[in-house]
Protein backbone atom coordinates (compact mmCIF):
# COMPACT_ATOMS: atom_id res chain seq x y z
CA UNK A 1 0.00 0.00 0.00
CA UNK A 2 1.41 3.58 -0.76
CA UNK A 3 2.34 5.51 2.02
CA UNK A 4 0.49 8.55 3.00
CA UNK A 5 1.91 11.40 4.86
CA UNK A 6 -0.04 13.64 6.99
CA UNK A 7 1.30 16.57 8.93
CA UNK A 8 -0.32 18.77 11.77
CA UNK A 9 0.40 21.52 14.10
CA UNK A 10 -1.39 22.29 17.32
CA UNK A 11 -1.74 26.07 18.25
CA UNK A 12 -3.10 27.54 21.24
CA UNK A 13 -2.18 29.80 23.90
CA UNK A 14 -0.10 29.05 27.35
CA UNK A 15 -2.61 26.27 29.45
CA UNK A 16 -4.55 25.67 26.46
CA UNK A 17 -4.08 22.04 26.39
CA UNK A 18 -2.25 21.79 23.51
CA UNK A 19 0.58 19.52 24.56
CA UNK A 20 -2.28 17.21 26.21
CA UNK A 21 -4.45 17.28 22.86
CA UNK A 22 -1.10 16.55 20.36
CA UNK A 23 -0.30 13.44 22.98
CA UNK A 24 -3.81 12.08 22.56
CA UNK A 25 -3.71 12.36 18.85
CA UNK A 26 -0.41 10.56 18.52
CA UNK A 27 -1.38 7.83 20.57
CA UNK A 28 -4.99 7.55 19.00
CA UNK A 29 -3.89 7.89 15.07
CA UNK A 30 0.23 6.30 15.11
CA UNK A 31 1.49 10.23 14.93
CA UNK A 32 4.83 11.10 15.98
CA UNK A 33 5.02 14.03 18.18
CA UNK A 34 7.01 16.72 17.70
CA UNK A 35 7.56 18.86 20.78
CA UNK A 36 9.36 22.51 20.15
CA UNK A 37 9.80 22.26 24.21
CA UNK A 38 11.26 19.12 24.37
CA UNK A 39 14.12 20.23 21.88
CA UNK A 40 14.95 23.33 23.43
CA UNK A 41 14.97 20.93 26.75
CA UNK A 42 17.71 18.61 25.40
CA UNK A 43 19.73 20.94 23.45
CA UNK A 44 19.53 22.81 26.90
CA UNK A 45 20.61 19.76 29.17
CA UNK A 46 17.39 20.04 30.88
CA UNK A 47 17.24 23.87 31.31
CA UNK A 48 13.55 25.31 31.19
CA UNK A 49 12.15 25.90 27.72
CA UNK A 50 10.74 29.08 28.60
CA UNK A 51 13.99 30.47 29.57
CA UNK A 52 15.69 29.17 26.94
CA UNK A 53 13.46 30.20 24.22
CA UNK A 54 14.55 33.27 24.51
CA UNK A 55 18.40 32.46 23.85
CA UNK A 56 18.25 33.44 20.23
CA UNK A 57 19.46 32.39 16.84
CA UNK A 58 21.33 29.51 18.18
CA UNK A 59 18.60 27.87 19.78
CA UNK A 60 15.81 28.72 17.02
CA UNK A 61 18.60 26.82 14.48
CA UNK A 62 18.40 24.03 17.33
CA UNK A 63 14.42 23.80 17.01
CA UNK A 64 14.65 24.50 13.38
CA UNK A 65 17.28 21.41 12.84
CA UNK A 66 15.57 19.34 14.99
CA UNK A 67 12.43 19.17 13.19
CA UNK A 68 13.75 19.00 9.88
CA UNK A 69 15.57 15.85 10.87
CA UNK A 70 12.53 14.52 12.22
CA UNK A 71 10.10 14.76 9.60
CA UNK A 72 12.91 13.87 6.95
CA UNK A 73 13.15 10.44 9.09
CA UNK A 74 9.86 10.09 8.29
CA UNK A 75 9.47 9.63 4.94
CA UNK A 76 9.72 6.82 2.87
CA UNK A 77 11.34 4.08 2.02
CA UNK A 78 10.60 2.82 5.74
CA UNK A 79 7.19 0.65 4.63
CA UNK A 80 3.96 1.74 6.60
CA UNK A 81 0.36 2.18 5.31
CA UNK A 82 0.67 5.90 7.07
CA UNK A 83 3.03 8.25 8.11
CA UNK A 84 2.09 11.16 10.40
CA UNK A 85 3.63 14.13 12.78
CA UNK A 86 2.05 16.18 14.69
CA UNK A 87 3.94 19.22 16.33
CA UNK A 88 3.22 20.95 19.56
CA UNK A 89 4.37 24.43 20.85
CA UNK A 90 5.43 25.67 16.80
CA UNK A 91 4.96 27.89 15.21
CA UNK A 92 4.40 30.88 17.76
CA UNK A 93 5.16 33.40 15.37
CA UNK A 94 4.55 34.41 11.36
CA UNK A 95 8.33 34.15 11.11
CA UNK A 96 8.38 30.40 12.13
CA UNK A 97 5.68 29.31 9.99
CA UNK A 98 7.47 30.54 7.07
CA UNK A 99 10.18 28.91 8.08
CA UNK A 100 8.45 25.49 9.01
CA UNK A 101 7.17 26.36 5.17
CA UNK A 102 10.97 25.22 4.11
CA UNK A 103 10.97 22.07 5.75
CA UNK A 104 6.98 20.61 4.85
CA UNK A 105 3.62 21.59 3.81
CA UNK A 106 1.25 21.36 6.55
CA UNK A 107 -2.08 19.36 5.88
CA UNK A 108 -4.13 20.75 8.71
CA UNK A 109 -3.63 23.07 11.55
CA UNK A 110 -5.96 23.03 15.09
CA UNK A 111 -5.96 26.16 16.77
CA UNK A 112 -7.50 25.97 20.67
CA UNK A 113 -9.46 28.66 21.72
CA UNK A 114 -9.87 29.02 25.58
CA UNK A 115 -11.32 31.57 27.65
CA UNK A 116 -9.17 34.25 29.68
CA UNK A 117 -10.29 33.48 32.67
CA UNK A 118 -9.68 29.31 32.06
CA UNK A 119 -6.57 30.20 30.80
CA UNK A 120 -5.51 32.27 33.96
CA UNK A 121 -6.34 29.66 36.74
CA UNK A 122 -4.35 26.86 34.57
CA UNK A 123 -1.34 28.41 34.67
CA UNK A 124 -1.30 29.86 37.81
CA UNK A 125 -1.87 26.73 39.61
CA UNK A 126 0.97 24.78 37.10
CA UNK A 127 4.19 23.65 38.18
CA UNK A 128 6.54 21.57 36.16
CA UNK A 129 9.12 19.30 36.43
CA UNK A 130 11.83 21.09 34.93
CA UNK A 131 14.54 17.94 33.57
CA UNK A 132 11.36 16.75 31.71
CA UNK A 133 8.80 19.14 31.18
CA UNK A 134 6.17 17.30 32.70
CA UNK A 135 3.40 19.80 34.06
CA UNK A 136 1.26 19.23 37.17
CA UNK A 137 -2.01 21.58 38.05
CA UNK A 138 -2.19 21.79 41.50
CA UNK A 139 -6.28 21.80 41.04
CA UNK A 140 -7.05 19.08 38.50
CA UNK A 141 -3.73 16.91 38.05
CA UNK A 142 -1.93 17.25 41.46
CA UNK A 143 1.58 15.56 41.98
CA UNK A 144 1.20 12.83 44.71
CA UNK A 145 3.30 14.50 46.95
CA UNK A 146 2.74 18.34 46.83
CA UNK A 147 5.96 19.90 45.10
CA UNK A 148 7.89 16.51 44.31
CA UNK A 149 7.27 14.70 40.82
CA UNK A 150 5.83 11.66 40.88
CA UNK A 151 9.06 9.69 38.98
CA UNK A 152 11.64 11.15 39.87
CA UNK A 153 10.86 12.33 43.34
CA UNK A 154 12.89 15.33 42.16
CA UNK A 155 11.06 19.41 43.02
CA UNK A 156 8.81 20.60 41.14
CA UNK A 157 8.59 24.49 40.43
CA UNK A 158 6.77 27.20 39.08
CA UNK A 159 7.54 29.22 36.43
CA UNK A 160 8.28 32.81 36.75
CA UNK A 161 6.15 33.32 33.44
CA UNK A 162 3.27 31.32 35.30
CA UNK A 163 2.95 33.34 38.18
CA UNK A 164 -0.20 34.96 38.71
CA UNK A 165 1.09 38.85 37.75
CA UNK A 166 3.14 37.32 34.27
CA UNK A 167 0.23 35.50 33.57
CA UNK A 168 -1.52 38.38 31.88
CA UNK A 169 1.37 39.68 30.09
CA UNK A 170 1.99 36.33 28.96
CA UNK A 171 -1.18 35.78 27.10
CA UNK A 172 -1.44 38.96 25.87
CA UNK A 173 1.91 38.65 24.23
CA UNK A 174 0.64 35.21 22.79
CA UNK A 175 -2.50 36.81 20.95
CA UNK A 176 -0.63 39.47 19.05
CA UNK A 177 2.13 37.10 18.09
CA UNK A 178 -0.45 34.18 16.89
CA UNK A 179 -3.09 36.32 15.21
CA UNK A 180 -1.09 36.41 11.83
CA UNK A 181 -0.09 32.68 12.19
CA UNK A 182 -3.77 31.75 12.75
CA UNK A 183 -4.66 34.23 9.40
CA UNK A 184 -2.60 32.81 7.45
CA UNK A 185 -3.49 29.34 7.76
CA UNK A 186 -7.41 29.95 7.61
CA UNK A 187 -6.22 31.59 3.80
CA UNK A 188 -5.10 28.38 3.27
CA UNK A 189 -7.62 26.50 4.23
CA UNK A 190 -6.33 23.89 6.63
CA UNK A 191 -7.52 25.95 10.03
CA UNK A 192 -9.90 23.93 12.25
CA UNK A 193 -10.66 25.76 15.37
CA UNK A 194 -11.72 24.12 18.82
CA UNK A 195 -13.63 26.32 21.30
CA UNK A 196 -14.35 25.51 25.28
CA UNK A 197 -12.97 24.94 28.72
CA UNK A 198 -11.90 21.59 28.98
CA UNK A 199 -9.56 19.48 26.86
CA UNK A 200 -12.55 16.20 27.56
CA UNK A 201 -14.72 18.14 25.87
CA UNK A 202 -12.96 19.49 23.02
CA UNK A 203 -11.16 15.96 22.51
CA UNK A 204 -14.35 14.06 20.67
CA UNK A 205 -14.20 16.63 18.02
CA UNK A 206 -10.25 16.89 17.17
CA UNK A 207 -10.82 13.32 17.56
CA UNK A 208 -13.53 13.35 14.88
CA UNK A 209 -11.73 15.31 12.55
CA UNK A 210 -8.34 13.26 11.86
CA UNK A 211 -10.67 10.20 11.99
CA UNK A 212 -11.85 11.99 8.48
CA UNK A 213 -8.29 11.90 7.74
CA UNK A 214 -6.36 8.72 8.78
CA UNK A 215 -7.85 5.82 10.44
CA UNK A 216 -7.45 5.77 13.89
CA UNK A 217 -5.68 3.19 16.16
CA UNK A 218 -7.11 3.40 19.43
CA UNK A 219 -10.77 4.31 19.18
CA UNK A 220 -12.22 7.38 21.36
CA UNK A 221 -13.84 5.88 24.55
CA UNK A 222 -10.35 4.51 25.67
CA UNK A 223 -9.53 8.50 26.78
Amino acid sequence: MASKLLRAVVLGPPGSGKGTVCERIARSFGLQHLSSGQFLRESLGGADAQGGAAGGLQLWSCVMGGFDSILAASLPPVPAPFRCGACTGFPRTLGQAKALDGICELDLVISLNIPFETLKDRLSARWVHPASGRVYNMDFNPPNIRGIDDLTGEPLVQREDDRPEAVAARLRKYKDAAKPVIELYKSRGILYSFSGTETNKIWPYVYTLLSSKIPPIVPEEEH
